[in-house]
């Protein structure tokens, strides 16, 4: 009968709900819970709550800064015991990041063991470990013995703790905070203390100022790792406006000279949360593939600082080159993004700008100085209240000991005859009798009045707040003398540098400069031998021979031009090694079966090129201008009807042509027009027919053609000089009956 009583009870409890509603409901809680108790600091001391009991459970063991270390599992024991309902793991992890001088800019944990390091090692079991508070720690919690800030109870409320710390140090920007809420994220770079003190200052003094003001203080981060903040002011500012932003960190480097003209770069500065091990394994990954064709090696010589040498191909590589290459693909170079998201003082996410911090932390310091002195003005007003009953019996001594001895009750009867409260009255009856010198009366008169300025300095610091905010001053210059710029923990790492310059690497330095040979056979097969080889031992397929060869590098770019009249390129590393007979060409350039190749060349930045088609026509262009970035090729010579037939470069100031009708005419080179497209102009007229060979010379040599078996030059020229576009006159004697210059 009763359960069915209780059944019925148990009935009536239960609620009908929608099931989108209650789930809405419980995940905004759950969301709510990740954002306030675990992801998001505090804008009043930076602390999440794991790290504020952690700290406090330090505290509790008195492991402060002139004791003895304790074991690390003994903390986080108390910690999960008392405070924090979590895995031991997580709050392990948690303490080892604050004592990691890598990771935190000002630790708040001094370790003892071994806590990491910036290889990425983790630390070693909590029972092995040890460790005790910082000096920056104390200062964050100074005050909690004097009602600076509200306590709440622990989870299981069988203890209190402190609901955010008083927090002397700027802790929040100074030492940084990340984590993932839900929906939500906070990225905050570590700072330097020393500029966030002199920032403090000016805002107290000048409270409507701009947050571009703060920026001359706070000049960027200071990250514990050190590096180069590669940014400009106004990008800095920006950032610091909006709370959302990004700064880019490269590491520090500098050129090592060794003997015979050698050198090498040492690395001595890493980007902030960039792993040495992993970013060295990224540098051999790329030496392994080939990608770093001007870096020989990469050694680790760290001890207690970061070193990492980087030994070049040779002297000839660009140090700049080089480093501009591994800013680009390793972590080298990292960029840290700034989202200024936290917990205001009512625990409300937001995203403030670096004014909004800083005020923040001076509101929440005026709330523990105002909560400090008023619990010292009770304090002080208790004790005077005590010392007045002790003169009071002084004076009183024989008649205050008669009444003790006398009376059954003698309290009320002190109370009533000496006008005196319940607390001077019970410090009288707990008055021990060697108290009762004479000396001691005169050290209580002198404390008395001591406490009497006090409590005056007290009042009047209360009642007025610029006496509030020139005490927060001190307060402020006093940390920094602790932890500024002059101190040794203090001194900015990072350096401040200006936004990079884009530094454009060639693709030539991404590559392996070596000689080879480029082949290219008649049916249109394609190899490059290695070196510069004798390319009449060149082996080729059964019914196929010689069309062009080309001695160049591997850095070269190789241009081909076609009868189309269209430029193909080619980087002589891609071209397919000499085993074999090489593959055909158009596996490399998407060459049209009617087309074939004309000419081979290697593209010369200062060169200009003559390009022509069979009827004479032709125009001069830049090497540099018919480059090509795709397979497909890049048109440059528009040849109608005709057919493209010369691709020369312009090796002098005079240009010979002759025709099939086997007319020669000498011109200079100067009146070829230079264009980057079309389909140029006439060089030499034809009644039928079209051109043979072109040739170009310097009019001082003299117009060298092929005698017999050597080469003649002539040099009176004057029968056949004229101008572009004319037909020209019978070559001279001697000259080739198959109209080729050679």
């Amino acid at each position: 009968m009763n359960d069915i009583k209780n059944d019925i009870k148990i009935e009536e409890k239960i609620e009908s709900a929608k099931l989108a509603d209650a789930l809405s409901e419980r995940y905004l809680a759950y969301a709510m819970s990740t954002i306030v108790s675990r992801s998001l600091p505090d804008v009043r001391d930076g602390l999440k709550p794991v790290h504020r009991r952690l700290l406090y459970a330090m505290r509790h063991l008195r492991l402060d800064p002139t004791s003895g270390f304790k074991k690390c599992a003994r903390v986080v024991g108390d910690v999960i015991g008392k405070y924090h309902p979590h895995g031991d793991v997580a709050v392990y992890e948690a303490m080892v990041r604050l004592a990691q001088d890598f990771a935190v800019r000002y630790p708040l944990v001094e370790g003892q063991g071994n806590f990491g390091n910036i290889d990425g090692d983790r630390a070693a079991a909590m029972r092995y470990t040890e460790a005790r508070l910082t000096d920056t720690a104390m200062a964050l919690m100074n005050g909690l013995d004097d009602n600076a800030v509200d306590f709440v109870p622990t989870y299981d409320g069988s203890e209190d703790e402190p609901a955010v710390m008083p927090a002397a140090f700027p802790n929040l920007l100074a030492n940084g905070s990340s984590g993932i809420a839900v929906g939500m994220a906070t990225n905050i770079p570590p700072h330097n203390a020393g500029e966030l003190c002199d920032a403090l200052l000016y805002l107290i003094k000048h409270p409507d100022c701009e947050t571009e003001k703060l920026c001359d203080f706070v000049l960027g981060p200071d990250f514990p790792t050190g590096g180069l903040l590669m940014e400009n002011h106004k990008a800095i500012v920006k950032a610091y406006e909006t709370g959302r932003g990004s700064f880019r960190v490269r590491s520090k480097w500098e050129k090592e000279e060794l003997s015979h003209g050698q050198y090498q770069i040492v690395i001595t500065e890493i980007p902030y949360g960039v792993a040495k091990s992993d970013l060295i394994a990224k540098i051999a990954k790329l030496l392994n593939e080939k990608k770093l064709p001007m870096l020989a090696d990469v050694r680790d010589e760290s001890a207690e600082e970061v070193r990492l040498v980087l030994e070049p191909k040779n002297r000839t590589v660009s140090p700049e080159h080089l480093m501009e290459y591994l800013f680009q693909h390793t972590d080298l170079q990292n960029t840290f993004h700034l989202n200024l998201n936290v917990l205001d003082a009512d625990s409300t996410p937001k995203v403030m700008s670096l004014k909004q911090v800083l005020q923040a932390f001076l509101n929440h310091r005026m709330i523990v100085l105002t909560r400090c002195s008023q619990h010292r003005l009770d304090k002080v007003l208790h004790r005077m209240e005590v010392l007045q009953g002790f003169l009071m019996a002084y004076l009183n001594l024989d008649r205050v000991i008669e009444i003790i001895r006398t009376e059954d009750e003698p309290k009320p009867v002190l109370m009533e005859e000496f006008n005196l409260s319940d607390v001077q009255v019970e410090a009288i009856l707990n008055m021990k009798l060697r108290s009762l010198r004479k000396l001691e009366e005169m050290q209580i008169k002198n404390e008395y009045d001591e406490l009497d300025k006090e409590r005056i300095d007290l009042q009047a610091l209360l009642a007025d707040e610029n006496l509030r905010w020139q005490k927060i001053a001190e307060q402020v210059s006093d940390v920094k003398k602790r932890f500024g710029q002059k101190t040794k923990v203090g001194a900015r790492r990072t350096v401040i540098a200006d936004a990079p310059v884009a530094i454009e690497v060639p693709i030539e330095a991404m590559i392996e400069k070596e000689p080879i040979t480029v082949v290219l056979s008649k049916k249109g097969w394609i190899r490059a031998l290695k070196g510069h080889v004798d390319v009449a031992e060149v082996k080729f397929k059964d019914g196929d021979s010689l069309k062009l060869s080309l001695k160049a590098q591997t850095t070269d770019k190789i241009l081909f031009f076609s009868t189309s009249g269209r430029f193909y390129t080619i980087m002589g590393d891609k071209i397919v090694g000499g085993r074999g007979f090489g593959e055909p060409i158009r596996l490399s350039i998407d060459l049209p079966e009617k087309d074939d190749i004309i000419a081979m060349l290697t593209c010369q930045p200062e060169q200009q090129l003559l390009v022509a088609t069979d009827k004479g026509k032709g125009f001069l262009i830049a090497s540099t201008d018919v480059i090509a970035q795709t397979k497909a090729g890049k048109m440059v010579l528009n040849v109608g009807s005709d057919t493209a037939k010369f691709c020369l470069p312009v090796t002098g100031d005079m240009i010979a042509i002759i025709g099939q009708n086997r007319k020669l005419l000498v011109f200079r080179s100067s009146e070829i027009p230079t264009m980057s497209r079309g389909s140029g102009v006439m060089l030499q007229r034809y009644q039928g027919g079209g051109t043979s060979d072109i040739e170009f010379f310097n009019e001082a040599d003299g117009m060298p053609f092929a005698f017999g078996n050597g080469i003649r030059i002539e040099r009176d020229l004057i029968a056949w000089i004229g101008k572009r576009a004319q037909v020209g006159k019978i070559p001279p004697v001697g000259f080739s009956r198959n109209n080729k210059f050679k």
